[in-house]
């Protein structure tokens, strides 16, 4: 998914059938609009009934999580994990339970489902 085809400030990204809970999630681009950005990986994935989006970059050190495209659950489907350093991450807030950077969090981004697409939000995410 490109950032080029972000519509009235949303990415479509994915058709909601594509998540699968605690599956495989769907990469995208992200465009930060803040000065200075530019375009950074990003994934949704679906937990607890509902997508959720993170910009994909380990909160320890500023490395993809994904240690294949698209695979970012632990075995369990209960936690997002870094490839790299094993950082464990709750899917619903992305905040680090396990590992090097814990206590810090992903970044996550707004999403939602509509008309059976899932879309983000093409907007700064809140500061922490």
């Amino acid at each position: 998914m490109s950032v080029a085809e972000a519509i009235g400030g949303w990415i479509d990204v994915c058709a909601s059938g594509e998540l699968v809970e605690g599956g495989d999630g769907v990469r995208f681009e992200w465009l930060d609009p803040r000065e200075g950005g530019g375009v950074l990986p990003a994934f949704v994935v679906r937990f607890d009934g509902q997508p959720r989006a993170f910009l994909n970059r380990c909160a320890h050190v500023a490395m993809e999580l994904d240690w294949l495209p698209g695979r970012f659950f632990d075995e369990a489907g209960l936690y997002l994990i870094c490839a790299t350093h094993g950082a464990l991450y709750e899917p619903d807030s992305g905040a680090c339970v396990a590992g090097p950077c814990r206590g810090a969090a992903l970044l996550a981004l707004r999403c939602e489902e509509r008309g059976g697409r899932v879309r983000v939000a093409a907007e700064p995410p809140p500061d922490r």
